[in-house]
């Protein structure tokens, strides 16, 4: 059955938008809010059946675990136990900010399906006012991944949110154009050294100043991953991503290839390419609009010129990799 959705703007009538989303959270219905990384699909992480409306909506496999976000260090420490001083020092140096720390979980804490039956939990401080109210006046753990239908693009803004999701949930609280633009990085304290699971914004360097050596994870695609991203196709747009080395001449001998079939192509790139039927900007802000601007052509197929070799963009990389399906033009 469809559910009525309402949009509610904060900056238009902001305690009557913060009282129905409180509201609807206390009642285990499901919220989309924004962060400073993505839009996020929150519920009530204690409660099975308020979570388990959050991979309805999403249609995402039950052994992807979810992040869940609290009001700050005090609030997490609440629901974890055996916390490391790497961890502490972490929530010092980071926190409110885009870093989910893998922990253990107090026993019997959250529902079960928030950390797909693991022993351990995703937290974070989100760093924006809206999701920082909310959370304050909730006074829950919300579980939220990105609001949008699970494997594509992650939402950026409202109306991203409101083109996966209409009818599916009943409230977004708008809070305009999120900053970051990619999802948090996620590291596992719960080993030695503690562990990259996912990239984001927070680089390894700038956590290794902190805390001395991390390693990066190389993957966990046959077992129950710690860390959302880690298993399935994440970030597609509809019509197939291919990455090229970002070769002026290489990358127009490419268009001119699939044009020559009949086909249309969309370019996400720095740089314009007069020959392209499509461009679209390409920056870790800009990377999922472009690919859901991708979507509202009739592109056959995108090229997302990159230099594979490039690492400092770690991040970037990371999600364009997904987004492809690791799939590189030749």
């Amino acid at each position: 059955m469809k559910t009525e959705m309402i949009v509610v703007d904060k900056n238009v009538d902001e305690e009557n938008s913060y009282a129905q989303a409180v509201e609807m959270l206390k009642s285990g219905e499901v919220v989309a809010f924004p962060t400073e990384t993505v839009y996020g699909l929150g519920a009530d992480a204690t409660n099975f059946e308020a979570v388990s409306k959050i991979f309805e909506a999403k249609g995402r496999p039950a052994d992807n675990p979810l992040i869940v976000h609290v009001d700050s260090k005090e609030s997490a420490l609440n629901y974890v136990q055996e916390v490391s001083a790497k961890a502490l020092q972490c929530m010092d140096a980071f926190w409110p900010g885009a870093l989910t720390l893998i922990m253990q979980a107090k026993p019997e804490t959250f529902a079960s399906n928030v950390t797909a039956n693991l022993q351990t939990v995703g937290v974070r401080v989100p760093n924006h006012p809206v999701a920082l109210k909310l959370l304050q006046e909730v006074q829950l753990p919300l579980a939220a991944p990105s609001a949008n239908t699970s494997g594509k693009p992650s939402p950026t803004l409202a109306h991203h949110v409101r083109h996966d999701m209409d009818g599916k949930i009943p409230l977004i609280l708008d809070g305009g154009a999120t900053e970051i633009g990619i999802e948090s990085t996620v590291l596992d304290t719960t080993c030695e050294p503690p562990v990259i699971l996912r990239p984001g914004k927070i680089t390894k360097e700038q956590i290794e100043h902190v805390i001395g050596t991390v390693r990066t994870s190389s993957g966990n695609k046959d077992n129950v991953p710690k860390s959302p991203g880690m298993k399935y196709m994440h970030y597609a747009p509809t019509a197939p991503l291919y990455l090229i080395e970002d070769e002026k001449g290489l990358i127009e001998k490419a268009i001119q290839y699939v044009q020559e079939k009949g086909k249309r192509v969309a370019v996400i790139s720095e740089t314009d390419y007069p020959l392209a039927d499509f461009n679209f900007p390409l920056s870790m802000e800009n990377l999922y609009a472009s690919l859901r601007e991708c979507d509202l052509t009739d592109a056959d197929l995108i090229l997302a010129p990159v230099k594979s070799s490039d690492q400092d963009q770690d991040a970037l990389m990371n999600r364009l990799e997904k987004a492809a399906d690791h799939k590189w033009f030749s």
